[in-house]
Order: C-alpha cells, then sequence, then structure tokens
C-alpha cells in the first residue's frame, strides 16, 4: 500500500515571531485545502524564551533577565508554560481534525503525533517511552502545574528516557486543524532558564530548580557522545515517516508564500499587544 505524502519543511534558524507566524500560515493554509498535511523543523535566532497562549507576562515572568541574556521572547498560539528554545530541535506538525488517523480527543491525537519523535529518539539509540500520570495526584498536577517552566509540568503521553522528560509539545486546534508543536532538548542551559521566571522567594526557586533536575534532561547528557543538530534532524524525520506510516516531500515555501509570513510576523507576532497582552 502506497503511503500518504506529506509535506515536509525545513526552515533553518528564525526570529521567534517567523517561527510563530510560519506555524499559524501552515494551520491557515491546510485549513483552505492549499497543502498537505506539513511537518516542519525549525531553530531559533536568536535563543528564544517562547511563552504559553495563556501566561501572564507581568507574574509569572523576569522580562529584565530576558534582555539580560539578548533572548528573544514571544507568546505562542498554544497553551503550556514557558520554554527556553536554544540548543534544540523545534518541530510542528500541522494535520486535519478530521484525518482518518487523528483521533477525536486531544491526548489521543498526542499520542498519534508523538509517536513520530518517539521513534525519532530511537533512531538516535535512545530508549523513549511514553510515561501516562497514573496517580491522582498527577493527574491534578496535569490540571494546576506548579511552576511557569514546560518541563517541569507533567502531560498525557510524555516522552521520557531514564525516567526524565526529554521533549515537551503543545497542541492547538482553530479552524477545524490541529497544530502541534514542541521542543527536542539536545542541550540545556539550566541555570539561564531558571533565571527568566519570578519566583516567591529563593527557597521556592531552588526547590522547583531540584524539582526539574529530577524530572527533565537534554539528550546529550544521556550519550556518550555529542548528538549533531543534523544528526537530530536526520534521526526524527526518519522517526515521522516511520512513526506516522507517512512519506515525506521537502519543500520550499514561495516568494509569496514567504511574503505573507513576514507581515503575519510583523502585524502579529512582533507586537507588545499580542505578546504582553494578558
Amino acid at each position: 500500500m502506497e503511503k500518504e505524502v506529506w509535506r515536509f519543511i525545513d526552515s533553518g534558524n528564525c526570529s521567534p515571531a517567523f517561527n510563530m507566524a510560519l506555524d499559524e500560515a501552515l494551520l491557515e493554509w491546510h485549513s483552505e485545502g492549499k497543502i498537505p498535511p506539513t511537518i516542519r523543523f525549525y531553530g531559533w535566532n536568536p535563543p528564544t524564551l517562547s511563552i504559553g497562549y495563556f501566561q501572564k507576562v507581568e507574574k509569572e515572568i523576569d522580562m529584565e533577565a530576558v534582555k539580560k541574556y539578548g533572548l528573544g521572547f514571544v507568546r505562542r498560539p498554544t497553551g503550556g508554560r514557558g520554554v527556553l528554545h536554544d540548543q534544540e530541535l523545534t518541530y510542528s506538525v500541522i494535520v486535519s481534525e478530521s484525518h482518518p488517523n487523528m483521533p477525536q480527543t486531544v491526548t489521543e491525537a498526542y499520542r498519534v503525533i508523538s509517536q513520530g519523535i518517539l521513534e525519532g529518539f530511537r533512531f538516535l539509540g535512545l530508549d523513549a517511552y511514553f510515561a501516562v500520570p497514573k496517580t491522582e495526584e498527577e493527574k491534578a498536577d496535569l490540571k494546576n502545574p506548579r511552576s511557569a517552566v514546560c518541563f517541569d509540568a507533567p502531560s498525557w503521553y510524555e516522552l521520557v528516557v531514564e525516567g526524565r522528560k526529554v521533549a515537551g509539545s503543545a497542541q492547538t486546534r482553530q479552524k477545524g486543524v490541529i497544530l502541534q508543536h514542541g521542543s527536542i532538548l539536545l542541550d540545556l542551559d539550566e541555570e539561564m532558564l531558571f533565571r527568566l521566571f519570578k519566583y516567591p522567594n529563593e527557597r521556592v526557586k531552588e526547590r522547583l530548580r531540584q524539582n526539574f533536575k529530577n524530572k527533565a534532561v537534554a539528550m546529550n547528557e544521556l550519550t556518550d557522545r555529542k548528538i549533531t543538530i543534523d544528526e537530530a534532524k536526520e534521526a526524527f524525520f526518519k522517526g515521522f515517516e516511520k512513526g506516522l506510516n507517512i512519506q515525506l516531500e521537502r519543500y520550499e515555501l514561495t516568494d509569496d508564500e514567504l511574503a505573507y509570513v513576514q507581515q503575519l510576523a510583523k502585524n502579529k507576532y512582533e507586537t507588545d499587544e499580542w505578546n504582553f497582552k494578558r
């Protein structure tokens, strides 16, 4: 049986606003039937703190620290917590809610899409698996995460290696389309990460940081060799093909598509109105 062909875009390192605008544009174009389901890989220039759609900047984020480190800053159209995008491979998946292989519920669709990431880790020789919250306490944590840091917050079908979280993802559904995007950590500057958020006091900060160490890990901490971004791209490209049982076809944006995304980035994702609106 022939495999379904999906589009693949590697947009390289782009500005925070451009990255979010391109994800939104792909969602829009797919909802209009202009493009097939799409998987995209990207990076960030400069390294960026992205926050979830519902987060409150004033309450949770130390903007002075963001500026001090020269980081970009953007609000995502998806929920979830704050993510430092630095030494990582970022991915997005755009597919219709009515796709025959997509379950109706968010958590089950998340599991299906994340199968591609799971296989990617396996291609890199890492034994990744899905962890599902079992206890009532773990399930309660899902509803009320204690921390503003993404990799500290539990989620359904979390991808873990050796008991620690290795990828963080978020999902939104708009115009009949699922957009899931997330971070696959190669390395992590934990010191910088924990300076970007506000805490009631130093004790709480230290406790959360310790907690984080036990819960999250970058993949280069788990291997004897250093995995490069190119190796990661190759592994997760194959991982998505295998995990979703699809064939990926590389695609470059046209000039018109590029201009549209740049306009959307400027008018929406670069504005204070969007980024600081809550």
